[in-house]
């Protein structure tokens, strides 16, 4: 058996479910105890930019999770009953299955993806870039990093890019999934707002934790802006 990750986001529509996704933030831990095989898990709101953002999007959350077997995430998506009900309030939601091939930093003081998997250039990769920002950071990281967000719209190679979070403006994360590794790279690269950030995050400190790491994608299941999700990833 070999860890997967998976990560599924949802919609919600109406101001009632809305409101009790966001209350799941908090309450929603009290389900994840004791699930087998469970190595990991983050419920996640999201941000109204592609990436890193400072406005929430209260209609669109995430849940992260890290497994020591695809049967044990299979088990879960079928049978777990907050799962199941997260899913009915919803108006869509989709999840991707992916194998770590590369991880580097620590979330919560650990770093809890097992890298077995060999990313191939002109294959598909998912990213994933997360940081704890120092409170006293704040203000000079939120200057820089919304300029970075929106260049990600120039790229054809972006699949799709999330940014999610644990807590507004603190602890934010972006999870990118691109049709190709040389796609992704080009932008890491050879865009300049993303280079000035890469170098401002190291002259100015701006993280008191973070983590970065890549995937390879194997498998999407459900829907997403009244799309059957598998036509949006068909690379």
């Amino acid at each position: 058996m070999s860890q997967i990750t998976t990560c599924t986001f949802f919609k919600l529509e109406s101001f009632s479910n809305k409101l009790w996704a966001l209350s799941q933030m908090q309450l929603g831990h009290a389900h994840f105890k004791k699930i087998e095989g469970l190595v990991f898990y983050k419920l996640l709101g999201s941000g109204a930019e592609n990436g890193f953002s400072s406005k929430p999007n209260f209609g669109t959350y995430a849940l992260l999770c890290i497994w020591e077997s695809e049967i044990y995430a299979t088990t879960f998506f079928e049978k777990n009953t907050f799962f199941n009900k997260y899913k009915s309030k919803s108006s869509e939601s989709f999840t991707v299955y992916a194998h770590a091939a590369e991880a580097h930093g620590k979330w919560d003081g650990k770093q809890p993806f097992v890298s077995h998997a060999t990313l191939s250039i002109d294959k598909p990769v998912m990213v994933l870039t997360r940081a704890s920002i120092r409170l006293s950071k704040l203000i000079s990281f939120w200057r820089k990093v919304g300029n970075v967000s929106k260049s990600l719209e120039e790229y054809n190679g972006l699949a799709m890019s999330i940014g999610v979070g644990e807590w507004p403006l603190i602890q934010q994360a972006t999870l990118s999934i691109w049709k190709t590794q040389a796609e992704m790279i080009d932008y890491a690269y050879k865009n300049e707002k993303h280079k000035e950030v890469v170098r401002l995050t190291r002259k100015l400190k701006w993280y008191k934790e973070e983590l970065f790491a890549r995937f390879i994608p194997y498998k999407f299941t459900g829907q997403w802006n009244e799309k059957n999700i598998e036509t949006i990833f068909d690379f």
